[in-house]
Formats: C-alpha cells, structure tokens, sequence
C-alpha cells in the first residue's frame, strides 16, 4: 500500500510539474548553486536527476556556495538575481534571511510531509534554524591524515593540528575564523561549553589568534572543499581539515593512504534557501524542486553517495548502503554513536551575528 501510494504520489508530481511547465507557469531552466565535488554529485544524482527526468527542465550547476553570501548581496543591490536555488550553511541561511536577501518558507505548506505521517516541520524539527532555511544534511568538518607520514602513534584527538613536534610536517586548514577559533580555544586549555563565550570577548579572539600563529608558518590555507583531499593525495601535508564527506570520497572511493580524525569533529547543517525576490515563474519552479529534493526518499538517497546524514527523521531508516561501493553508510556517517563521542556543536546563531566581524580580523591576521 505505502509504494502505491508512494508511486501516485511521484506521478501526481510528475503530472503537475509537467503541466505547470506546459501552462507556462514555471520556467523551463534554473540555476542551482552549491559546493562542488562529491557533494555536487551526490546531489546531482539524488535530486537534479530525477527533477530533470520528471519535468523536462534543464538545471544549470554553480559552484559559488562558499561565495552566497556576498555575492546575493551584489546581485540584491544591482537588481539582478541570477540563481534560483542556493545551497548553504545554516548561519549563512541566517544571515540571508535576516537582510532580506532570501525567502520565508512555510515548511507545513510548501514542503512534502514525511512518508512517516509527521508534518515537515515535525519531520526536521530542531533542524528549522530560519523561516528562510530548508535542511538537507547534518555534516561535519574534521581532520583527515596521511596514515604514511604519522608513525607509529596516529593522532587521536584535534589538538594534533597544534603539535608539530609529534606531527612535523605542513597542515591544511580552511582560510576563515570559523572552526578554526574553536579548535585553538579547545586546544588553549578552554571548556568545550565555555568556547564561544571566552570568543566572544576581544581577550579571547586574542587567545585564539595567539594559538593560530603558533602553527601560522606550518598552515596550506584552503578556501574550497578539493583543496585538502588533493593536498592529502598528493601528500603535500600531513593532516587537513575538511568535509567529513570529501574524506569519505578520498578513503573508501579513491582508497588513499588516509584516516579520518573524528574528535572535535564540528556538526553543522547545510540546506537550501530561495533568493527573495524572484519572478513569480521562477519563484514556482524553486518550490517544486525543493518540495521535490527535500522528501523523505530523496534525502535518503543522497546518504547512498555521500556520508551526510539526512535532515528528516523519517530518512535515517532509508539509509542503506552506498550506490557503487556496496558498503553500508550508517557507520560512515558523522552522527553514527562511535564517530561522535566527542563532538563540537557549532554555533551557528553566534556565527551568523559575529561573523562579519571576525572574518574581517581573520583576514588582517592573515595578512600580518
């Protein structure tokens, strides 16, 4: 009963999107925007795919997300907003929603509800950062590390990053505050719970850059998520941090000389916005396809090529095993029992209202 039901459902979709399409009610083509690379891919096959089979239309991939913030803000201020789907983190989300750049969503109304029965904003819950913020995936940014170059004694926990003389050699860390802070802090002899309170403080953003510069000379900086599991590849550094996504790819699909550090490991959550403002035709067509990317199934199907865990409860039981490796994903994922017994719950509240701030200091310190 519940396929059938699931079957109807997908046609009656089908249906009408493709008569939407016919009327001239949505446009035919949009541009999606996110981060590239596996994630890229997983997308490409769990949503884009699928979207484009049901509807005919043609979907156009930008890799900017690292870019949506500042660039949404450009595109406001000349009238002339270009994407139709932007793919981004939770305090990004925040900010966007906050300076109007992006649309309110009624989850009840204009997202499917979970095959499970619940309402969309029951399914994804604590999830719901923003009015504007519709969730795909909890992630994490960890460290991975070259099993070749570590010894005998493989690191264990994150303040490895700070430890040159047990660890020689260059460490690749992402080219913004965010993560970064937290880690020194951690690592500077700061309670995890007491972290972004001693950050907020100008004597603590001290503290923090303090024990960046001690590693500063050792650091390759990245600025998108190829970077550090190419630098890993290459063995152009000893350990980096990344998406915990990107080192799956490299360890099990590339089968690189490579682990994955899970303590301190940094959860966040990642999800669509619409840009604020569209033309009623392309507004339509952004609905149905996040309607149509953010069910239960589809979420599920992502996992199947990507470590994330998908934002629906109704999903985690779907996910199964991954697509072409045949391994089973549960235990690849960031939120499995094991992999998170010490993690580091970014805040991404604080971040979305300190992060202007901090990435301009970031940048001068860089630069020093």
């Amino acid at each position: 009963m519940k396929t059938t039901m699931k079957l109807m459902a997908t046609s009656c979709l089908t249906l009408t999107a493709s008569m939407a399409f016919a009327d001239g009610h949505m446009v035919n083509e949009m541009t999606i925007v996110s981060w590239g690379g596996a994630y890229s891919n997983s997308q490409q096959k769990a949503y884009h795919d699928p979207y484009m089979e049901n509807t005919g239309v043609n979907i156009i991939n930008d890799e900017s997300s690292a870019e949506a913030v500042a660039k949404l803000r450009a595109m406001n201020e000349a009238g002339n907003v270009t994407w139709d789907v932007v793919d981004v983190v939770a305090s990004d989300a925040i900010r966007l929603c906050d300076e109007g750049l992006a649309m309110e969503i009624d989850h009840d109304e204009m997202l499917a509800a979970g095959d499970d029965g619940s309402t969309a904003s029951e399914d994804f819950g604590d999830l719901l950062v923003s009015d504007c913020f519709i969730p795909q995936i909890v992630y994490s940014t960890t460290v991975g590390y070259r099993t070749d170059l570590v010894g005998d004694t493989p690191p264990t926990d994150i303040c490895a990053i700070f430890d040159t003389d047990a660890y020689p050699g260059k460490r690749s860390l992402e080219k913004r505050p965010i993560n970064n802070m937290e880690w020194a802090l951690l690592c500077d002899g700061v309670a995890k719970d007491e972290v972004y309170d001693v950050l907020e403080t100008e004597e603590g953003q001290t503290q923090a850059f303090a024990k960046l510069d001690t590693i500063k000379d050792d650091v390759i900086w990245w600025t998108a998520g190829a970077d550090t599991p190419q630098l890993l590849a290459d063995g152009e550094v000893v350990m980096g941090s990344t998406y915990n996504g990107r080192l799956f790819s490299l360890i099990e699909e590339q089968d690189q000389p490579v682990a994955m550090l899970w303590d301190a490991q940094v959860f966040d959550l990642d999800g669509w916005i619409i840009p604020a403002g569209l033309p009623e035709e392309r507004k339509a067509r952004a609905l149905d396809y996040v309607k149509f990317a953010t069910d239960t199934q589809r979420l599920a199907d992502q996992s199947k090529y990507i470590a994330y865990g998908p934002a629906r409860a109704s999903s985690a039981p779907l996910v199964g095993q991954h697509a072409d490796l045949g391994i089973e994903m549960a235990p690849h994922m960031p939120t499995d029992p094991e992999n998170a017994k010490n993690t580091f719950l970014y805040n991404y509240e604080w971040w979305a209202d300190y992060r202007d701030d901090l990435d301009a200091k970031f940048q001068a310190w860089l630069s020093k």
